[in-house]
């Protein structure tokens, strides 16, 4: 079984409880034996995969696989065409470039669920959402690559993995993926 979940802000991508005071998947009604295919840090949201089937970590994670993500994120300022061409053409991270990622300011601007906690907003900064399409997963990058080209990341969201987008499911709801998806998700159409 393969389901997709939309993951709230402030739940862990794991069912067991850290020493924090974050929640886990264990509280949304998975069935057994599941367990998530990558991850989203507690304070992001959005798509996330969960199986009982060991072959999708493969298939999705493998670095060589280049599996494309992609994530809408809010960031502080709207970033002028410079930053864009930097986070197009790859970010030092730990003394290593990120790959190329596809970078632009959405248009129109989206009006996502809100977030629990609210994002706090300012009113002298304009915030904006731009769209990130990355195809490796380290650890924070979006975060680390907004914040490297000076427009930190206020909100976070995965909307797409794979082609397999979130859609208009609602936060902290699951659907079971049927064969059409799992094809997509394996790279066939």
């Amino acid at each position: 079984m393969l389901v997709a979940f939309h993951k709230p802000c402030g739940v862990l991508s794991q069912f067991t409880a850290d020493a924090g005071s974050n929640r886990t998947l264990a509280e949304f009604g998975f069935p057994a034996d599941m367990y998530p295919i990558g991850r989203l840090d507690a304070d992001s949201e959005g798509l996330l995969l969960l199986s009982d089937e060991p072959q999708w970590n493969a298939r999705l994670l493998a670095p060589d696989r280049h599996v494309e993500k992609i994530y809408w994120a809010l960031v502080e300022r709207e970033p002028d065409a410079g930053a864009l061409r930097r986070l197009r053409s790859g970010i030092l991270l730990d003394g290593k470039p990120t790959l190329p990622a596809i970078a632009s300011i959405l248009s129109p601007q989206p009006s996502p669920p809100p977030r629990v906690p609210p994002v706090r907003l300012r009113k002298n900064i304009r915030d904006i959402w731009i769209e990130l399409r990355i195809v490796e997963g380290r650890n924070r990058q979006v975060r680390r690559m907004t914040a490297a080209v000076g427009h930190p990341t206020l909100r976070l969201i995965r909307v797409a993995i794979a082609g397999l987008f979130l859609g208009d499911l609602a936060p902290g709801h699951w659907r079971e993926l049927g064969a059409g998806d799992k094809h997509r998700l394996a790279g066939r159409r």
